[in-house]
């Protein structure tokens, strides 16, 4: 029998909201995480699920809580592998419920919902290490780390971006889930597409992490990343556990991958790799943005 998502969906979102900037690393005398109450009904469409739409489920799941992680910390970051083991613990938490009996009472859920918690907070650990060491087990609730989508309008001035002389095809690196830049860049005629971590169906768009992604060599004309990738690159050359070579390794794969006369756009800038750059191949310009602290760069292949 094929069961609808619908409701169980609405139960996902629920719980979300529930669990929304709770900590996972507190200790027991503090930790209200758990699974809110589930009817009789939910637990039987569980568990006549069929295998598609569970795992239509389980991907639901698994995106609402990355999106959940991703508000709170814009620092975490999961690749593929990460995210396949979250979903495994997804997974592992619906076969559970559906071995409940049909006179399971809410004492049962709860015993299943501390493992599941117990679960997420180890994979949070072993995924994003600073994460045990940045937030106490003695706090409740996390204050997220500030990530905005922002305007186009805004995006271009900062990133000193002319769409008239804007070299096609252009990328947008962490275009966000509303695609503001991408959306924006086609209505003027301009060949765009966007990539990020979120699954959302669009033709000019691909979900994927930007350190796994294959930035083919001579594709693209402009690729543009607003408090983005170089964001992202700062935070890992200042931690003492951070991936730094791999986003040195994909800056320099970044820039190879324009075309002669082609330009990567992005802010804020990075000193520290644009001083080292060959000169006979990029070209480096600068710009002092009004009102912020930190600068923005434009890298442009020359040869």
């Amino acid at each position: 029998m094929k069961v609808s998502n619908e409701n169980i969906n609405q139960h996902i979102k629920q719980q979300i909201a529930f669990d929304s900037g709770k900590n996972l690393l507190t200790d027991d005398q503090v930790n209200s995480l758990k699974l809110i109450d589930i009817t009789v009904t939910l637990v039987e469409k569980i568990k006549n699920l069929d295998n598609e739409t569970e795992k239509l489920m389980i991907d639901f799941l698994t995106d609402e809580a990355l999106q959940e992680f991703c508000r709170i910390n814009q620092y975490f970051s999961f690749n593929a592998e990460s995210v396949s083991k979250l979903k495994d613990i997804f997974g592992a938490l619906n076969q559970n419920i559906r071995q409940l009996d049909d006179h399971a009472v809410q004492s049962e859920l709860d015993a299943i919902g501390q493992e599941h918690y117990v679960n997420l907070c180890n994979w949070l650990v072993r995924t994003n290490a600073f994460a045990g060491k940045i937030y106490s087990n003695d706090q409740e609730y996390i204050q997220a780390v500030a990530c905005s989508e922002y305007t186009p309008d805004l995006q271009l001035k900062i990133l000193e971006v002319d769409i008239n002389n804007l070299l096609e095809p252009v990328l947008d690196v962490g275009c966000g889930r509303e695609m503001n830049l991408v959306n924006y860049l086609r209505d003027q005629g301009i060949e765009a597409t966007g990539i990020d971590r979120f699954m959302i169906e669009n033709p000019y768009y691909e979900n994927t992490d930007w350190l796994e992604y294959n930035f083919e060599p001579a594709k693209w004309g402009s690729i543009i990343s607003h408090l983005g990738f170089s964001n992202h690159f700062i935070h890992h050359n200042l931690r003492a556990d951070g991936n730094f070579q791999a986003y040195a390794k994909k800056y320099m794969e970044i820039i190879n991958s324009l075309i002669i006369g082609g330009s990567f756009y992005y802010s804020p800038d990075l000193p520290f790799i644009e001083k080292h750059l060959d000169k006979t191949k990029y070209q480096f310009t600068g710009f002092q943005i009004e009102g912020y602290e930190f600068k923005s760069s434009r890298i442009t292949r020359i040869a």
